[in-house]
């Protein structure tokens, strides 16, 4: 059976508050703060949605940071790009605690985040992380 289509968002679209909780996520790795804190000290709230997923990410990171690593192929993931945790990050959020979004558009909308703000090589691994992770939280019915 087809996974439904992403419902659409109010107040924007949901690609452009992910590519928001991205910067804002990236901005607190960076920085060392706490994602809830950075996204408090904007002068401006940034859509609810993206909003949900940073404050959501902090809250779970140690969980999210395991189950990346326990995927991560000679990768230890404080030591991954920034950009590219910060993206896997927000993704495996979506997938262990958004099941409204499809899984398919969780991993394809990160993988594109990946290619266009990080390395050339950042979109092939965002993506087989993904997929691996998917499968284990998420399984496609058979």
């Amino acid at each position: 059976m087809p996974e439904p289509a992403e419902a659409p968002l109010a107040s924007g679209s949901r690609r452009a508050a992910r590519e928001r909780a991205l910067g804002l996520l990236y901005e607190a790795d960076v920085k060392s703060q706490g994602p809830a804190a950075v996204v408090a000290a904007l002068p401006v709230a940034p859509d609810d949605y993206a909003a949900e997923v940073v404050v959501g990410v902090g809250e779970h990171v140690r969980d999210i940071d395991e189950l990346l690593g326990r995927f991560a192929r000679n990768w230890d993931v404080d030591r991954m790009p920034a950009l590219d945790r910060a993206v896997l990050r927000l993704a495996a959020y979506e997938l262990v605690h958004r099941p409204d979004v499809p899984r398919n558009v969780i991993i394809n909308e990160a993988v594109e985040l990946a290619k266009r703000f990080s390395t050339d090589d950042s979109g092939r691994f965002v993506n087989g992380m993904l997929a691996r992770i998917a499968d284990e939280v998420r399984p496609v019915p058979s």
